[in-house]
């Protein structure tokens, strides 16, 4: 604690990047997987194919694939942008399976009913499907969450600036306090992360509580 009182403007700057850097992945992730998720639940040729893809995408280690994105996206080896795509590309393949799986598990008689009543594809989506699929989408969204700040740390071995910095740097010192401030950190922040999901959750979903 008193290591943390005596470095606190780094450790708070550390926080603060670190949160910025989970944001993006985390919203991108979540609006691109969950049409994705629609097709996959309609299509079964969709379905194999966006699966597939999205394992084999988050097989990749997230290291090797900080390092290679330089060379495909045409950026500097400690551009942010990498950790941003990579960070991205492996929400997307979390979040892919669980809008599949949310999509799918739509009760056939309500999406008949909706359709028989007048709703169109989009109303349909929009009124019907996305409703109920919510708190399946929401638990996958939370899982995606408290991944991508987790996986943060690693993008301190390629230059970011992030609560991995105090693990890189604690171990390079031999100093304890600095690794545990950067986990302690690390869970908090997933933690909060976490709560307001919830809590968007409920708003969004009120006939949940």
């Amino acid at each position: 604690m008193d290591w943390v009182i005596a470095n606190w403007n780094q450790v708070w700057d550390l926080t603060l990047n670190h949160a910025r850097l989970s944001v993006a992945p985390i919203v991108v992730g979540f609006l691109v997987a969950v049409p994705l998720g629609r097709l996959a639940a309609g299509n079964r040729a969709a379905r194999g194919i966006i699966l597939s893809t999205g394992s084999a995408l988050y097989a990749i280690p997230s290291l090797p694939l900080f390092l290679i994105l330089p060379l495909i996206l045409a950026t500097r080896t400690l551009d942010e942008i990498n950790l941003t795509v990579a960070l991205t590309l492996y929400a997307i393949a979390i979040m892919v399976r669980s809008a599949t799986d949310a999509f799918q598990s739509l009760p056939p008689a309500t999406i008949g009913a909706a359709t028989a009543i007048g709703y169109g594809r989009a109303g349909r989506f929009w009124r019907v499907e996305l409703p109920l699929a919510g708190p399946v989408l929401l638990a996958g969204l939370r899982v995606v969450s408290v991944s991508t700040v987790a996986m943060v740390t690693v993008g301190a071995l390629i230059g970011s600036d992030n609560l991995g910095y105090l693990f890189t740097n604690g171990r390079a010192t031999n100093n304890v306090d600095s690794v545990l401030a950067g986990l302690v950190g690390t869970v908090v922040l997933a933690a909060i992360f976490d709560l307001v999901l919830q809590l968007a959750g409920r708003l969004a979903m009120p006939w949940r509580r």
